[in-house]
C-alpha cells in the first residue's frame, strides 16, 4: 500500500508596513503574538517617540520579560542622540531588579553619551537628582566615575549626597582622595555619622 504525503502548506504571514507611530503602537497593543510583538518593536523605535514609548512599556508591572528584553535591545540599538535616555535613568528608580539591570545594560551600550544627563543632575540643585546621579554613576562606572565624584565632594553642602558619594569613592577612590575625604569631617563636624563613614571608605582604600 502506498503512503500518501501529505503536504502542508505553510502560510507566511506579511507583515505590516506601519507609516506612522499611532498605527504601530496599536498594532502592538492588539496582538499577543510574540514573534509580531518583536517584529512591531522594531517598527515602533523607527518613529520619533517611540524610544519613549518603549521605555515607558518596561514601567507597567505586567511587562512580559522577555518582551522587556527585547525592547531593551533594541533601544541600546538606537542612536545616542535619538535615545530617550532621560527615561532609561528612570528605570534605575524601581523596585524590579530584573528591570533595573535592564537599564543599568542601556544605560552602558551609550557609554560617554549619558555624562551630560549625569552632569546635569550632579550640579542641579534637587537634592534626589543629585543622590540619583551618584548612584547611576555607580551602577554604570565608566571611565570618569571617579573625577565625577570628587568634583562633586569638594563643594557639596547637604550631608546625604555628600555621604552616598563617600560610599562609592570606598570602591572606586584612590589614597590621593583622603585628604579630601578627611575634610568631609570638619565640613559636617556636627554630624556623628559621617567619621565613621569616612573612615569606612578610606579603610576600603588603602585595602
Amino acid at each position: 500500500m502506498a503512503l500518501v504525503k501529505k503536504h502542508v502548506k505553510q502560510v507566511v504571514e506579511e507583515f505590516v508596513k506601519y507609516t506612522n507611530l499611532d498605527d504601530a503602537i496599536e498594532a502592538f497593543n492588539a496582538t499577543e503574538d510574540d514573534s509580531t510583538k518583536d517584529y512591531i518593536i522594531d517598527e515602533i523605535v523607527k518613529f520619533h517617540g517611540g524610544g519613549e514609548f518603549l521605555v515607558e512599556y518596561i514601567f507597567r508591572e505586567d511587562t512580559d520579560k522577555k518582551i522587556a528584553t527585547k525592547i531593551a535591545s533594541t533601544i541600546s540599538s538606537m542612536d545616542s542622540d535619538e535615545a530617550p535616555i532621560e527615561k532609561i535613568m528612570d528605570l534605575l528608580k524601581l523596585n524590579n531588579a530584573y528591570i533595573r539591570n535592564l537599564g543599568i545594560s542601556m544605560l552602558r551600550d551609550f557609554g560617554d553619551s549619558i555624562k551630560y544627563y549625569i552632569v546635569k543632575f550632579l550640579i542641579g540643585n534637587d537634592r534626589d537628582l543629585r543622590i540619583f546621579a551618584i548612584n547611576v554613576l555607580g551602577d554604570v562606572n565608566f571611565a570618569e566615575s571617579r573625577e565625577m565624584l570628587v568634583e562633586l565632594l569638594e563643594n557639596e553642602e547637604d550631608i546625604n549626597v555628600a555621604m552616598t558619594a563617600v560610599d562609592y569613592m570606598g570602591e572606586i577612590g584612590e589614597e590621593k582622595d583622603i585628604p579630601l575625604l578627611e575634610s568631609l569631617k570638619e565640613r559636617f563636624k556636627d554630624e556623628v555619622y559621617v567619621e565613621f563613614a569616612v573612615d569606612g571608605a578610606i579603610t576600603m582604600i588603602k585595602g
